[in-house]
């Protein structure tokens, strides 16, 4: 029971903070706050790459050279990468769903913006098109999807997001899904793409695993990738030391835990075919995606181990190998992509790579201003490098020393 003392401290203490005089004095420490947060905060992300690169990207892509201004009430990577997930708006997105074979008697669902209605490009056979590769369980309704495919219609392009086997709504129609390592439905996707549009520059863009099935595409194909250029964010560099990671206490409650789950609720969902080549009971199991990738990934592809399986789908090690253009964005207080593992050194060394380092911006996240729902930096990166790209393909071409065949 509370005293008439305390009644009337409490009386005081209200009186104080409601009072007009508080009012100010709250509004200012909190402008100072905030100003101190944005000095600290806001800085202008690290651009690793040739010069010939840097040049046409500073010319064609200028928001490489402006401030990244994280949101000043989203603290730190974690908090980044969940609030995205929680606050993103979600873009009114009208796909045309094509289901098209693959090689081993599959099917994969590709999902187009055709954009029919762009002034920029009205014939259908030389609209620029972009290929989007989610992330682990994600597809085209994706939110960071959603915002990559508005912004590249705004533009005048076309889109085609080809969904991951058995995350597209579709079933599986043979026993087997995707993995990092495995660039075939990706090469299946675009051999599609370019016999339907033969004319249309193409241009590859991935996020987190998406990213690294582009990179290892890119790096298996050589010259002969038939894209003009490529762009990843937030991907995985080094899956061993993703795994690290991830397996951090609270890296491992707040994110492992939950893609493991929606791992293994995409394999029971389609557990009456995968149980003729695997023990799904053993896979359900899994409480990390290291476990999941011990018990279904390396074996479904046929690895020795999941070592083995985490070398061959760690892109950082294949750079050498890419010829076109490509532009990678990271955040260094990524806890899915640790800074430690970024390919600095070939970067600086590569004629054809840039790496983008913002100090913040999570995994998937790159939030800013105060109310962050609507577009990000991570999409005015991605809306900006496109049409660089597509606008000024000599420029790019010269500025990397590169001869891409777009055949």
């Amino acid at each position: 029971m509370p005293s008439w003392l305390d009644i009337g401290v409490w009386k005081v203490c209200v009186d104080l903070l409601t009072s007009t005089h508080c009012t100010a004095v709250l509004g200012a420490v909190t402008a100072s706050l905030l100003l101190l947060y944005g000095k600290n905060k806001a800085q202008v992300p690290a651009l690793v790459c040739a010069d010939g690169f840097r040049v046409f990207l500073h010319t064609h892509c200028p928001v490489v050279s402006e401030r990244f201004c994280p949101t000043p009430w989203c603290w730190g990577g974690r908090m980044q990468t969940l609030v995205r997930v929680m606050i993103k708006s979600c873009p009114a997105i009208t796909y045309r769903s094509e289901m098209i074979r693959t090689e081993d008697g599959g099917q994969l669902c590709l999902d187009w913006a055709d954009n029919t209605d762009s002034a920029n490009y009205p014939q259908s056979s030389t609209r620029p098109t972009v290929l989007i590769l989610p992330g682990l369980t994600g597809n085209s309704q994706q939110t960071y999807v959603l915002h990559m495919v508005q912004q590249a219609v705004q533009h005048g392009y076309r889109c085609v997001v080809m969904n991951n086997r058995g995350f597209g709504g579709e079933e599986l129609l043979t026993p087997l899904t995707f993995c990092a390592a495995s660039t075939q439905d990706v090469e299946t996707a675009v051999n599609h793409v370019k016999k339907l549009h033969p004319q249309a520059p193409l241009l590859g863009a991935g996020v987190s695993l998406g990213g690294m099935l582009l990179l290892n595409y890119l790096a298996r194909k050589g010259c002969d990738s038939k894209m003009i250029a490529g762009l990843t964010m937030s991907v995985i560099w080094n899956s061993f030391e993703s795994s690290r990671s991830l397996e951090e206490p609270i890296n491992k409650l707040l994110f492992n835990r939950h893609l493991t789950n929606n791992l293994c609720h995409t394999i029971n969902r389609h557990r009456t075919i995968l149980e003729k080549v695997i023990d799904v009971d053993n896979v359900l199991k899994a409480r990390t995606i290291r476990e999941f990738d011990e018990r279904f990934t390396s074996v479904m592809f046929g690895y020795k181990s999941c070592a083995d399986y985490y070398q061959d789908a760690s892109p950082g090690y294949k750079l050498p190998q890419i010829s076109v253009p490509i532009l990678c964005l990271n955040a260094t207080d990524d806890p899915f992509s640790p800074e430690h593992a970024f390919p600095v050194a070939p970067a600086q060394h590569s004629a054809n790579m840039a790496l983008l380092l913002t100090s913040h911006g999570g995994h998937i996240g790159f939030l800013e201003g105060l109310f962050p729902r609507g577009r990000g930096y991570m999409d005015r990166v991605f809306g900006l490098f496109v049409r660089a790209c597509f606008e000024h393909q000599e420029d790019l071409k010269e500025a990397c020393g590169t001869s891409t065949s777009s055949d």
